[in-house]
C-alpha cells in the first residue's frame, strides 16, 4: 500500500513537471499507469531513454490533490483503492476437461478388457491387467495438475471415485481367480459394482457435456 501522503522537494519536481519549453521536441506518447489499484491515461514525456510523467496528472489518476506549501510540494493520495472485482472462474478448464474425458476412456477400456477375460473365462493376469490401471492413473494425474477452477477440483473428485470403483471391481475378479472361483459368463454383466461403474461413467459423461460441475450421487 502506498502512503497516505507524499512530501515531495522542488529537486523532484523538476523530474516529474518539466517545462513545455523544455521538451519542446521531446517526443509524447500516452500510456498507462496503475496505482494502489487505479487504472487510466497518463500523458508521458521521453527525455534520452527516460519517462517522465506530471503530478497533476497522477492526483487525477488517484483522486488525490496537489499542494504548495512554503518550499515544498505537497502530493496526497486517497487511501482507498476503487474495489476492484473478481471474476470467479465457472465451469470446467479446457485443459481439464481434456485431460479428464481421457482418463475416463482409458478407464472404459480398462473395463472392456476385464469383461473379455470374465466372458469367455481367459486367464487373467496381474501385469496385464495392471498396464491398464497405470495408464488410467497416469490419465488421472494430468487431470490433476491441469485442475484450476473450483469446478475442475470438484469434478476430479467424482473422477477418483469412479477409478476407485473400477479398482475394486478389477480387483475383485482377481481375487476370485487367484482362488480358483468357478466365475460363470454372465456374472459380470449381473455384477452390482460392475453397474455403478457404468452408471457412474455415464453420469460423469453428460457432466462433462454440460461443461461444469454437477454431482452423480451414483458415484458415491
Amino acid at each position: 500500500m502506498l502512503p497516505r501522503r507524499f512530501q515531495i522537494q522542488l529537486a523532484a519536481t523538476a523530474l516529474l513537471v518539466i517545462p513545455e519549453i523544455g521538451f519542446a521536441q521531446a517526443p509524447r506518447q500516452s500510456g498507462t499507469l496503475v496505482v494502489n489499484g487505479y487504472s487510466g491515461q497518463i500523458p508521458v514525456v521521453q527525455v534520452n531513454g527516460k519517462s517522465y510523467i506530471e503530478v497533476d496528472a497522477l492526483a487525477r489518476l488517484t483522486n488525490g490533490s496537489v499542494g504548495y506549501p512554503a518550499n515544498q510540494m505537497t502530493l496526497s493520495l486517497t487511501s482507498n483503492a476503487p474495489a476492484v472485482a473478481v471474476t470467479e472462474k465457472k465451469g470446467f478448464s479446457p485443459d481439464f476437461l481434456r485431460a479428464g474425458i481421457e482418463a475416463m476412456g482409458a478407464m472404459r477400456e480398462w473395463r472392456a478388457a476385464l469383461q473379455h477375460v470374465v466372458q469367455n473365462n481367459y486367464p487373467m493376469g496381474d501385469d496385464w491387467l495392471g498396464n491398464f490401471q497405470r495408464v488410467v492413473e497416469d490419465r488421472r494425474a494430468l487431470a490433476g495438475v491441469a485442475a484450476t477452477t473450483d469446478d475442475d477440483r470438484n469434478g476430479l473428485v467424482l473422477l477418483d471415485m469412479e477409478l476407485a470403483l473400477m479398482q475394486r471391481l478389477s480387483n475383485n475378479y482377481r481375487a476370485l481367480y487367484k482362488s480358483s472361483t468357478y466365475v460363470t459368463a454372465d456374472s459380470f454383466d449381473r455384477d452390482p459394482l460392475n453397474k455403478q461403474v457404468i452408471d457412474c461413467a455415464r453420469g460423469l459423461g453428460s457432466m462433462a457435456g454440460g461443461g461444469q460441475y454437477q454431482d452423480v450421487s451414483v458415484c458415491h
